[in-house]
């Protein structure tokens, strides 16, 4: 075996054919392989404590002097002798799992689980915001806080909410990595969302006239019959999207929505008022019941996706704007309210599992209590007071 030197490497003829190591005498295992077509690398052989021979390319000798590839060879050889394999480090980081990995294990073993429009929203967000951002062959075991920070900094800009949904979804996925041996920490952790303020719009009197009338008036029945369900239920979008022939019971007037299409996960009975029964009779005498769906889909045979652009159209055909199709659930609430209801009805017909959900129409009530206070006042003003003796008032009860 000769001592390699840069110039003794320089000089070594080129194989006919393959390639031919030449090892060095100084470092074992250390050579310099010369290829048929002229390059010139710097190997290390060696045997792993389970007896399985490896070949390890250090380099280029075009850009590793034979001194630099010895001085490696040695600190490869330490870690050898410690139990290492830098042959398995390299495979197994070129075999760690990508952020295209992660979103499709994600997907198979959690979003299934998840309400369909919920599931779908998730992978909305990877694939339009979360992959194209970190990359997609990024190994999940190399993202950092900064990425993560990054990423919501983005979205921030102009999506401040969807920015704080993209991290969640992310965060959910890179925890679930964790359970999965993919890394050891979430870098989502810290990162500060955007401060979110809830938004509750009500449909006044005037506004719920121009909306049942353009509702009227719109060309596509099915559209603005599930706007029409929305109003007379007070149920969510997906949930009413997904609505059943078979979880409708007319003679008892009862919906009974399955697990799968609400939030809470659980299945929720409620009651159908009579325009509701109304509404999905003349829906059945329409369609004929073809579909399992009330609302099903042109397109296949699932319901119903895609509603925005119709209630745009129903919008600017009523002349309102500002108004979100979950306000229409919104309004649903603010008339019990003004009925009467408690919250505690409200929060059952609704579906919330929270009181404090529901907590959100308190200020609803404020027309009833300042009437209640009124009545008890007046009782007491009358006390001992003959039913003849008038009682003076200063003012009449006003609404806000």
């Amino acid at each position: 075996m000769p001592h390699l030197t840069d110039a003794l490497i320089r000089k070594l003829p080129t194989p006919e054919q393959g390639n031919k190591i030449v090892y060095d005498d100084v470092v074992g295992g250390l050579g310099i392989r010369v290829t048929a077509a002229g390059a010139r690398s710097f190997v290390l052989n060696y045997t792993t404590r389970a007896g399985r021979g490896r070949r390890f390319t250090i380099g280029s000798a075009t850009d590793w002097t034979t001194t630099q590839a010895r001085d490696e060879a040695k600190r490869l050889r330490r870690e050898i002798d410690l139990g290492g394999d830098p042959l398995a480090d390299i495979e197994a980081a070129r075999a760690a799992p990508t952020i295209a990995d992660l979103a499709a294990r994600f997907d198979a073993e959690h979003l299934v689980r998840l309400r369909p429009a919920t599931a779908a929203a998730y992978r909305g967000m990877f694939r339009h915001h979360i992959m194209p951002q970190l990359g997609e062959s990024t190994k999940v075991q190399d993202i950092t806080f900064a990425d993560c920070d990054g990423l919501h900094r983005k979205l921030s800009k102009g999506y401040p909410y969807l920015a704080n949904r993209a991290l969640a979804a992310l965060s959910k996925a890179l925890a679930l990595s964790i359970k999965w041996g993919w890394r050891e920490t979430n870098p989502c952790r810290g990162v500060e969302r955007n401060r979110e303020h809830s938004r509750q719009k009500y449909l006044n009197a005037d506004e719920m006239t121009r909306l049942t009338k353009a509702l009227a008036e719109f060309p596509d029945r099915d559209m603005a019959d599930i706007f029409r369900m929305l109003l007379l239920t007070g149920a969510r979008k997906g949930e009413v999207l997904s609505m059943r022939w078979a979880d409708l019971n007319l003679g008892e007037s009862t919906w009974s929505k399955p697990p799968t299409s609400t939030k809470q996960n659980r299945a929720h009975v409620v009651p159908l008022s009579a325009p509701a029964r109304q509404l999905l009779s003349e829906i059945e005498q329409r369609t004929g019941e073809r579909s399992e769906f009330v609302f099903p889909s042109r397109l296949g045979p699932s319901h119903i996706g895609n509603i925005w652009r119709a209630w745009q159209r129903i919008l600017r055909a009523a002349g309102i704007s500002g108004v979100r199709i979950h306000d229409l659930r919104h309004s649903f609430a603010s008339e019990l309210a003004s009925s009467g209801a408690s919250l505690p009805l409200v929060g059952a017909l609704l579906g919330h599992s929270a009181p404090s959900t529901t907590a959100r129409y308190a200020h609803l009530y404020d027309d009833a209590q300042r009437a209640a206070v009124e009545r008890v006042g007046s009782a007491i003003m009358n006390a001992g007071r003959s039913a003849a003796e008038p009682v003076p008032l200063r003012g009449h009860i006003t609404k806000r």
